[in-house]
C-alpha cells in the first residue's frame, strides 16, 4: 500500500497528472508551489498510463515513467509517487484517479495539478462538472502566459465551477519534456533540466535514443 493511502491526517492533498516523459524540474517547481501556496499535506504524482488525448502517440513504458517519478520526488517528504493510473485497467481519466483517492480519503479537500494548456481542453474530459465539483484545479502557467485564450474556452461553465480553477505561476515551466527528450536523441547535454537522478536513469535504460 502506497503511504499516502495509509496517511489519515491528510486534510488538503493534490494529484498532479501528466505523462511526465520525462518528469523534470518545472514539474517539480509546480508541485512545490502549489504546496506551499495551497497549504496541501501531500502531493500525489500519478504517471498517465493510456492518456486519451494521447492515443496513438508513441510513450515511454509507464514503468519507466513511474520510476523516473519516484527518483525525482524522494527527498521531498511532501511528495510521492502513485501507480494508480498505471495498475488500472482502461484508459487514464482524470475522474477515475480523482474519484479513487476521494474514496481513500473522503474528508479530504483535493486539488488537481496540471498545466494551463491541459486545462484549455477541460471541456473535452469525461464527466468535467462532475470532476470540477469534486475537485479544484491547479493551472501552472508561465510567466507571461496569456489567460485569455483560457478565460474564453472556459466561459461556458457554471460560475461555481470556474470557481474552482485557481492560476499560478511557475518561471521553470520554460522547461519542457519534449525539448528534453529532443536533446538526448540529438545528443545534447540535459543537465540541470531535471534531477540528476532522473538524468542517469535516461542514460542507465537508453532512454529517448
Amino acid at each position: 500500500m502506497e503511504p499516502w493511502m495509509k496517511g489519515k491526517d491528510i486534510q488538503r492533498l493534490a494529484i498532479m497528472g501528466g505523462t511526465f516523459d520525462p518528469i523534470h524540474y518545472g514539474h517539480l517547481v509546480a508541485a512545490e508551489g502549489a504546496r506551499y501556496e495551497f497549504n496541501l499535506d501531500r502531493v500525489i504524482f500519478v504517471p498517465a498510463a493510456r492518456p486519451p488525448h494521447k492515443t496513438g502517440k508513441e510513450m515511454t513504458h509507464p514503468a519507466h515513467r513511474l520510476a523516473m517519478v519516484e527518483r525525482a520526488v524522494y527527498s521531498n517528504s511532501h511528495f510521492e509517487a502513485s501507480a494508480l493510473e498505471i495498475e488500472r485497467e482502461g484508459l487514464s481519466y482524470t475522474i477515475n484517479t480523482v474519484n479513487a483517492v476521494r474514496e481513500i480519503h473522503p474528508a479530504a479537500e483535493i486539488y488537481f495539478i496540471t498545466g494551463a494548456d491541459a486545462v484549455l481542453e477541460i471541456l473535452t474530459w469525461k464527466n468535467v462538472e462532475e470532476l470540477l465539483n469534486v475537485c479544484k484545479f491547479i493551472a501552472a502557467t508561465r510567466p507571461g502566459y496569456n489567460l485569455e485564450n483560457l478565460e474564453h474556452t472556459l466561459v461556458s461553465l457554471p460560475r461555481k465551477f470556474l470557481n474552482n480553477i485557481c492560476t499560478m505561476e511557475v518561471p521553470a515551466l520554460a522547461i519542457s519534456s519534449t525539448d528534453i527528450r529532443a536533446r538526448v536523441a540529438e545528443g545534447r547535454p540535459i543537465k540541470y533540466l531535471l534531477p540528476e537522478l532522473v538524468e542517469r536513469y535516461i542514460f542507465e535504460e537508453n532512454l529517448y535514443k
